[in-house]
């Protein structure tokens, strides 16, 4: 993606972008504040999805990677006001939700039960190396009123910082379960 720096930073400038299409911008966390405006509609790609990005921002010919922290849109309109970005480093770790993806088919399912999901996404810290696309958490071994906790999700160089006894994942058990033993 890329942009180009603001001369004016105030009310005026910003409202004289946003009726030219452009979206006023900030970029922080490195070694100084840039203020930019990028084209509303290159924002499309990075908002309406679950998954989380690094992004490469070009500012007048200096590139950045960042992540985007912060969108404000209009409440009426769903226009993009303002948005923050993050500038990254692959030296220091950063902290960013991750999408959880379930996979299998959990026997407790099957038999009639039904799958809670209290999760869609994980807050992970990690260096910038280390970031997965997403969090695979595997359903297959879950049977009535079983639950996957944040605790038994292990994921190689990443620090899940969500309260560790918070369940992501659960079979509850249904009015038409099929009992274990049968009935006589």
């Amino acid at each position: 993606m890329s942009g180009s720096l603001r001369g004016n930073v105030g009310k005026k400038d910003a409202k004289a972008l946003r009726t030219a299409g452009k979206v006023p911008c900030v970029i922080y966390g490195g070694k100084e504040q840039l203020h930019f405006s990028m084209d509303e509609v290159s924002f499309k790609t990075i908002l309406n999805t679950p998954n989380s990005y690094i992004i490469n921002l070009n500012i007048d010919g200096k590139e950045h990677n960042a992540i985007l922290q912060d969108v404000q849109a209009h409440p009426v309109s769903d226009r993009i006001l303002h948005a923050d970005f993050l500038e990254v480093n692959e030296q220091n770790p950063i902290i960013i939700s991750v999408p959880i993806r379930i996979t299998g088919t959990s026997p407790g399912v099957l038999r009639g039960g039904k799958l809670v999901k209290k999760f869609r996404k994980l807050k992970v810290k990690a260096l910038l190396n280390d970031l997965p696309d997403e969090i695979q958490i595997s359903i297959s071994k879950l049977d009535l009123l079983q639950s996957i906790r944040v605790s038994d999700v292990k994921v190689p160089n990443v620090e899940l910082l969500d309260l560790p006894t918070a369940v992501i994942v659960s079979v509850a058990a249904s009015r038409n379960v099929e009992s274990e033993t049968p009935e006589q």
